[in-house]
């Protein structure tokens, strides 16, 4: 069985793994940070999108032994202690969920959207959304949310 080391949310982690283990199976199974969901196990939905060296990844798409040495980012590693990340303060705040299962993507995708596009347009943010599917909402809070997140973040 092959090993794999990485850093996830700030902390080292390694494991004994089989070889085909999917990075998302790994989040979940082995490390038990259940906030990256798997919702259609076709890439289609982005319920389980993390950020890969900065960029966002369907996790359900990438080999753990793929992410050998990378640095991970989930849901999980948002918040400081009690409070909450400035994007996820922003869902919440303008109401970007409802059921929120596809939430933890959508914040996730979010946050890279924003590094390369630090003030996003509305018509930028709809495109970038195009790969998350959200079956409650509408979208119309989820990109209010983004774009309050967004210049949360600019401060």
């Amino acid at each position: 069985m092959p090993s794999v080391s990485m850093i996830v949310n700030g902390k080292p982690v390694s494991a004994a793994i089989e070889a085909r283990t999917l990075l998302v199976q790994f989040l979940r199974e082995t490390l038990r940070l259940t906030g990256t969901h798997v919702g259609c196990d076709t890439s289609q939905c982005g319920a389980c999108v993390v950020n890969v060296d900065g960029r966002s990844v369907k996790s359900c798409t990438m080999l753990a032994v793929q992410a050998e040495g990378a640095q991970i980012a989930t849901i999980e590693g948002l918040a400081q202690g009690d409070r909450l990340h400035p994007m996820q303060e922003a869902f919440r705040e303008h109401h970007g969920l409802q059921c929120g299962f596809c939430t933890s993507g959508m914040v996730m995708g979010a946050l890279d959207l924003v590094r390369g596009s630090p003030d996003p347009s509305e018509h930028q943010i709809r495109e970038w959304l195009e790969g998350n599917l959200c079956r409650c909402t509408g979208y119309h809070n989820i990109v209010k949310s983004i774009a309050a997140g967004a210049k949360a973040m600019r401060g």
